[in-house]
């Protein structure tokens, strides 16, 4: 069985989830689909979905510097694997059965753009 790509999310980096849900409300529109804690919130309006993700901002901060998105996908095992075999991924990269329900990994480019591929399991 193959991976099965459904969608990619834009994940926008935030500074304060809670001030940035409230803006994303009242001047866009978009409802709240999820919020975990101070560090991660769903938002959705119609077919759309976007996701904050609060970041440091520091040196150290990974995710800072590029894009981040995220790809929702169905059987992410067998991609997992492809990317394995490319030499993209170790073993240690998977996180399965995170606190948010999902199975996931990310890769960066060589431009700091970081791509999460993640698979909902709830």
């Amino acid at each position: 069985m193959n991976t099965n790509l459904i969608k990619i999310i834009p994940v926008l980096e935030s500074a304060d989830i809670a001030r940035d849900v409230a803006w994303y409300k009242e001047k866009t529109g978009f409802e709240v689909s999820f919020s975990h804690e101070k560090m991660y919130a769903g938002l959705y309006r119609d077919d759309l979905e976007i996701h904050l993700q609060w970041h440091a901002g520091t040196e150290g901060d990974p995710l800072s510097g590029g894009a981040l998105i995220r790809m929702d996908v169905k059987n992410i095992k067998p991609l997992f694997e492809e990317f394995k075999q490319r030499g993209t991924v170790t073993e240690e990269d998977l996180r399965e059965n995170t606190p948010w329900g999902s199975n996931e990994f990310a890769i960066a480019d060589l431009n700091s753009n970081v791509i999460i591929i993640s698979e909902n399991i709830e």
